[in-house]
């Protein structure tokens, strides 16, 4: 039977938190309500507030949409390759980095970090056109067969763990390709209105829907597994409140709940990446990651997303300037 016990002790899917970490998987409207706030039941400054906030985004939104698709990731990148070592996060990025690749020359750590923004800037501007993007199957290729069967196996669910690289808001794109229900969970905006219209903007990607954080995700995703469904996770968030796992050589902040659910409902854990392979176009590869089931609950919980993220270093390792490294991951000093 498929139970989560004691979830707390570790960590939860509840806490509510920004765009920034979201991008999981789009919500259906019956999956999202239950975390999104009504701005109508917000006081009328906050409502003003919202108001500007969300016109700004879709003033922004439009100018995007307005140009190819192609133009615009390139227009976007370029121009957070220009202006985003401006701010205080690109210190950030250059710490971490020389951090994780102590050796590296201090204009190599800068060429890396210029190379993320320009990957992160393209992600937004293709966040604006992901229905353009779902349009346009000529520019995936996959790497798939050593998950096929997985992926294809109806008669139970998976665990599907990814991190923020190459453009994390796709990675349910071969969902359609494999027939799966893919479905995960997601961290709303605290702007309602801006929130509703970005997963609008998500909501063909998951055929499974988003399950926004609330009391009663974990009884949802359980469900979704139970009946054969995928739950997608962007595994790679800080979590001061779950465990600490090594991570280029440091400890690092780590959610355990992918592999608590995993090893709960004793189904396969898949990690996928997505990697740009210049301009708008992508490659899908993937791997099992056979984590302890048959040991102490807590320490096989514990190994099993050490593992995760050791997949993920190897992977950041191959590409390292498509990783977010402005992630405040570690759990030593202040980055």
């Amino acid at each position: 039977m498929c139970r989560l016990r004691a979830a707390s002790t570790l960590s939860t899917p509840s806490r509510p938190s920004r765009f920034a970490n979201a991008g999981q998987l789009a919500p259906t409207p019956e999956a999202s309500t239950g975390a999104r706030v009504s701005s109508s039941k917000a006081p009328l400054p906050q409502r003003l507030r919202y108001a500007a906030e969300y016109a700004a985004l879709r003033l922004l939104g439009a100018a995007i949409r307005a140009m190819p698709l192609d133009m615009a990731s390139s227009v976007i990148g370029w121009s957070w390759r220009t202006l985003a070592p401006l701010t205080g996060r690109h210190a950030r990025a250059l710490e971490h980095i020389g951090a994780a690749y102590p050796s590296m020359p201090q204009a190599e750590r800068e060429t890396l970090s210029r190379d993320m923004w320009e990957n992160l800037g393209r992600i937004m501007a293709e966040t604006f056109q992901l229905d353009r993007m779902i349009d346009s199957p000529g520019r995936y290729t996959y790497d798939l067969d050593g998950v096929a069967d997985v992926l294809r196996d109806r008669t139970r669910g998976c665990v599907i763990v990814s991190l923020h690289t190459g453009n994390w808001e796709i990675v349910a794109q071969p969902a359609e390709t494999f027939g799966l229900r893919t479905a995960g969970v997601y961290q709303a905006l605290s702007n309602p209105l801006s929130d509703a219209w970005l997963t609008k903007l998500r909501a063909g990607l998951f055929p499974g829907g988003l399950y926004a954080k609330g009391h009663d995700t974990a009884r949802r995703m359980l469900s979704h597994v139970r009946s054969g469904g995928a739950i997608a996770f962007l595994a790679d968030h800080r979590d001061v409140r779950g465990i600490q796992v090594p991570f280029f050589g440091r400890p690092a902040y780590a959610n355990p709940f992918p592999v608590m659910l995993a090893r709960s409902c004793g189904v396969p854990v898949v990690a996928v990446r997505v990697i740009r392979e210049g301009g708008v176009h992508f490659r899908f590869a993937g791997e099992i990651v056979e984590i302890p089931r048959d040991g102490d609950r807590r320490e096989d919980i514990a190994a099993g997303t050490a593992m995760v993220h050791g997949v993920f270093e190897r992977w950041i390792r191959e590409y390292p300037a498509q990783w977010m490294w402005i992630h405040r991951k570690w759990a030593n000093g202040a980055a």
